[in-house]
């Protein structure tokens, strides 16, 4: 398992980035953070001033636009388990693992170039 201390870890480039857009595309979310792009490919949840809710329940949308403005201030990757970034209190949550997500990804990470344009010369990060 991972977590913020790991300072080599790809989640890294996240701490102390702020969520500028979340999106819903047919069957998956995004956090957009003014160049990465986190994606969840599985369903993921969301914790927020005590309320949960899980993709694509009803409120679970309204539930993760709370996260735009937010700052990252932690995460925990445990690969065969779950992915899930910090906010304070709050929390998103991808779980990982093929009988979750459909597929043989349950996620993945697109980091910035030199511009902080979204670009897989920043990066890219398959879990």
């Amino acid at each position: 398992m991972h977590d913020a201390n790991d300072s080599d870890h790809p989640l890294q480039l996240l701490m102390g980035s702020e969520v500028s857009a979340v999106c819903f595309v047919r069957d998956y979310v995004e956090l957009h953070f003014d160049g990465p792009v986190l994606r969840s490919l599985s369903d993921p949840s969301g914790v927020y001033g005590g309320r949960e809710g899980h993709f694509p329940a009803p409120g679970s949308m309204e539930l993760m636009r709370c996260y735009i403005g937010k700052t990252v201030d932690g995460y925990e990757l445990d690969p065969d388990r779950v992915l899930a970034l910090g906010f304070a209190e709050h929390r998103f949550v991808v779980p990982l693992g093929s009988e979750t997500s459909g597929g043989p990804e349950s996620a993945h990470m697109v980091g910035a170039d030199e511009s902080g344009r979204t670009s897989v010369l920043g990066g890219m990060w398959i879990w």
